[in-house]
């Protein structure tokens, strides 16, 4: 059977719905985050710091406070009193693991690592069984997808800001 090719209006149609879908959950991970941080009685940008800890974590990797500042879009010296904030909560320790001891690598605790299973154990839970429903191809595909959608979204930040508007007279 041969598939007709979609009309041009249908493609445009099928990108607005995807971009709405993507924005949506971009919405509802920021909306988690901020319950996450209501939860632990933290700042939600403390959440959104804990929860890149976390997450990297999970990938096997480290944080620096460095790289954590850059993904969280916050200066060296925000980061620290954050970085202070979530140490003195016994959230994260800061420890010299590296060869060279002027690297710092941030730790999540144990009891932050239970507290975050406890709250994102059900939506993980939920997202598994979405994910269960498709198969592997088409979840490379996917992730090929998004992957090159931040690509993009990378170059296009990478690049230098239109200049502002004009003020209105």
């Amino acid at each position: 059977m041969r598939k007709e090719p979609m009309s041009r209006s249908d493609a445009r149609a099928q990108h607005e719905r995807l971009d709405e879908g993507l924005r949506a959950y971009g919405a509802n991970y920021r909306e988690f985050t901020r319950r996450f941080a209501s939860w632990l009685g933290l700042h939600a940008t403390d959440a959104e710091a804990l929860i890149e800890i976390l997450a990297a974590e999970e990938r096997g990797a480290t944080l620096s406070p460095a790289r954590l500042s850059e993904r969280i879009a916050l200066s060296n010296s925000a980061t620290t009193a954050l970085l202070n904030r979530l140490e003195q909560a016994g959230h994260v320790v800061r420890s010299r693991e590296h060869e060279d001891r002027r690297v710092i690598t941030l730790r999540s605790t144990a009891r932050v690592h239970a507290l975050a299973d406890e709250f994102f154990g059900p939506l993980g839970t939920k997202v598994d069984a979405v994910m269960a429903r498709y198969s592997p191809e088409e979840l490379r595909r996917f992730e090929t997808f998004v992957a090159e959608l931040r690509t993009a979204m990378n170059a296009h930040l990478a690049e230098p800001a239109p200049p502002q508007p004009a003020e209105p007279r």
